[in-house]
């Protein structure tokens, strides 16, 4: 047994979604959303932690961290959970951050999600994109949305991920996953070699480069379901960031194979309950209909946040209306509703006290 195993058994026992560690300070949890450090620990000076971390780290990856001076590894006490982590140096030595994978995959019922994400999952072909900032939500989304495809589908579901999450075990369907630095080179190569190997679902864990962006659009485009993920706050910013990956001379023909491939892109963010412990996140839903895929094309993308007002009898739906129904139900504080909204005017008759820019 690590020596960091009881840490990870103290943060499961206290629903704690993120162990923080950092040399010169005591470990931390995030729990629902705050920070709350270990006052029964003693600090950790760095060559403390950095056994500790070692201990548990991927012989490759302590090269790499060597290197570089960060790196990403997944660990799992078996039968109770996986952690995805982040290991790098700081000013007063290492540090790292575990984040929490479930053992046990959520549904999309027990998510409460739409409807038109579990159509989505049953796709024969297209791009779909689940974006958010860090610690939204967006791996659990996905989880769902695959399970769901792997327990109503007979197919072939390929993952490529770093590090892998959720782990899936086959239903109606055959799962393989691969993790990058393990199992694979590079997000690009796993890619290459999936369109070789008969795949009709492809989960990319993160669009990161311009090669592996475009073999994703093309993928989707010639026959595959590929889900991948973003690090933009809207649906709007995440089709901008798939076409500003390229360079300008070739903006234009990416435009035209996404306005082909795009199905449906999910962006969204994380809240803290005010009526039970937990979290819910609000979804901002953006469906490519032939609307939305001439303005992708005509490089009109700064119209589609109009078209999505326009196109609830799609799915669509934007984020202000999202946190506006999570705020009606008095799952959420006001206060949070109006920090994250777009349209700050909206939301402040909800406040008890008007924010200063408003008086």
């Amino acid at each position: 047994m690590a020596k960091i195993d009881a840490l990870f058994k103290v943060m499961l026992d206290e629903g704690a979604s993120d162990l923080h560690m950092a040399s010169g300070q005591k470990p931390a949890l995030r729990i629902h959303g705050e920070i709350k450090p270990f006052d029964s620990h003693n600090v950790l000076d760095h060559y403390q932690l950095r056994t500790m971390l070692f201990e548990i780290t991927p012989d490759n990856k302590k090269a790499d961290f060597e290197k570089t001076g960060d790196v990403d590894f997944g660990y799992e006490l078996p039968g109770v959970a996986r952690f995805r982590g982040n290991m790098f140096q700081q000013k007063f030595g290492c540090a790292a951050v575990f984040r929490q994978i479930p053992s046990k995959i959520l549904s999309t019922q027990d998510l409460g999600l739409p409807s038109i994400l579990t159509r989505a999952a049953m796709l024969r072909k297209g791009l779909v994109l689940v974006t958010g900032p860090t610690g939204s939500g967006r791996s659990t989304t996905l989880a769902a949305m695959l399970d769901h495809a792997n327990r109503n589908r007979k197919d072939h579901i390929m993952t490529i991920e770093d590090p892998i999450e959720f782990v899936h075990q086959g239903q109606g369907c055959v799962v393989n996953h691969r993790e990058v630095g393990v199992h694979t080179e590079s997000f690009t190569t796993a890619l290459r070699a999936a369109l070789r190997e008969d795949p009709d679902i492809i989960l990319i864990g993160e669009m990161r480069d311009p090669d592996t962006i475009r073999l994703a659009v093309e993928a989707a485009a010639t026959g595959q379901l590929v889900f991948g993920t973003l690090r933009t706050t809207s649906a709007v910013k995440a089709v901008d960031a798939v076409i500003e990956a390229f360079s300008y001379e070739e903006q234009g023909k990416i435009r035209t194979s996404l306005s082909t491939s795009l199905k449906l892109v999910v962006a969204q963010n994380l809240f803290r309950r005010i009526d039970i412990k937990g979290r819910c996140a609000a979804l901002e839903i953006l469906v490519c209909t032939n609307a939305i895929a001439t303005l992708i094309r005509e490089e009109k993308t700064f119209q589609i946040a109009s078209a999505m007002q326009s196109g609830k009898t799609a799915g669509m739906q934007s984020l202000d209306d999202a946190i506006l129904d999570l705020l009606n139900k008095k799952w959420i504080s006001p206060e949070e509703a109006y920090e994250k909204c777009n349209e700050k005017a909206k939301f402040a008759s909800f406040l008890n006290t008007p924010p200063d820019e408003l008086t």
